[in-house]
């Protein structure tokens, strides 16, 4: 790891200042991501601001019916909140089926949007990454791809994005709400929050240089059957091999998504429109556009099985 410094910002303002004044500043809350980087040297930040202390986490009752997650809540807290669990339920297991306990009691609700991939190759730092250093090219692409994407990626990654929450984040709609380093806020939709790679895979967010998360925006509940199922090869703290979130209302009806097939959390609002119809209907407006390897080929059979017993489930 590579020598920096350290200071507690005060206010969300004097963060968002320091870091978008400093090029080789980060900004740090659980670090549960961003410190293992720092470890291998793919992130190699000289200064530090520390966010914890800026009281960004809270969980409230919005004007709408929704509920505003402070950037700072845990994993732990959000999945525990009463409210989430009875009205959200879809979120509660999503975050609970993702890494462990110890890490939940850190990881915030900023921080699991922002977290980075967990391809292999990307982590190598001896491998060509375009992810890590643009232009060098994309070492996944001819090697094992087993837990690689199969829709919506380039020629210039083939990574996927890692998050379990922000799967259920995706089928509900959220917002995420920012504060630019000019000062001025923004509502950010969940649907356009994470990039897919195209020729700039190193640009994972809709957020720019300085940019802070201060919440994110749940708009009030869906009714329906809450049901998060993520398939991996091992049954704890293992990334998805696929997952599928969704909400199913009882004429069959409703709202999915899914996890470890693409660069982002993928969702094709005219899916929706087939789950009445059943898992193979739904799977091919969902990955219709899918280009998998021959590693990864196995993961469109294993959406449309896992969406099946989804709806299975749904249907009781």
């Amino acid at each position: 790891m590579k020598a920096f410094t350290y200071e507690r910002a005060k206010s969300v303002a004097e963060a968002v200042k320091k870091v978008a004044s400093n090029p080789d500043a980060k900004f740090i809350a659980g670090g549960t991501n961003i410190l293992d980087l720092m470890k291998i040297e793919i992130e190699t930040p000289t200064h530090l601001v520390d966010i914890n202390q800026l009281g960004l986490d809270q969980i409230e009752p919005t004007a709408d019916g929704g509920l505003r997650i402070g950037a700072l809540v845990t994993n732990t807290d959000l999945a525990a909140d009463d409210r989430v669990r009875r009205d959200y339920g879809l979120l509660s297991r999503a975050i609970v089926a993702g890494a462990s306990g110890q890490l939940r009691n850190k990881a915030t609700t900023a921080g699991n949007l922002l977290q980075r991939t967990r391809c292999p190759y990307f982590y190598d730092t001896n491998q060509p990454c375009n992810k890590r250093s643009p232009g060098s090219g994309c070492s996944a692409i001819g090697g094992v791809t087993r837990q690689h994407a199969i829709i919506g990626s380039s020629e210039s990654c083939i990574a996927t994005h890692p998050s379990d929450m922000a799967i259920a984040l995706r089928v509900f709609d959220a917002s995420v709400e920012t504060v630019k380093p000019d000062g001025r806020a923004r509502s950010i939709p969940i649907a356009d929050f994470h990039k897919l790679p195209g020729n700039t895979p190193d640009v994972e967010t809709a957020i720019e240089r300085g940019e802070f998360i201060t919440a994110v925006v749940l708009p009030p509940p869906i009714e329906g059957k809450h049901i998060y199922r993520k398939v991996r090869d091992r049954r704890s703290y293992a990334f998805a091999l696929i997952s599928v979130g969704a909400v199913i209302q009882p004429d069959g009806t409703g709202r999915v998504a899914l996890g470890g097939v693409a660069h982002k959390p993928w969702r094709i609002e005219r899916a929706d429109e087939e789950l009445k119809n059943g898992a193979a209907a739904t799977t091919a407006v969902l990955l219709a556009d899918a280009r998998p390897t021959e590693h990864n080929e196995f993961k469109i059979e294993l959406v449309k099985r896992t969406l099946g017993a989804v709806i299975s489930e749904a249907r009781g």
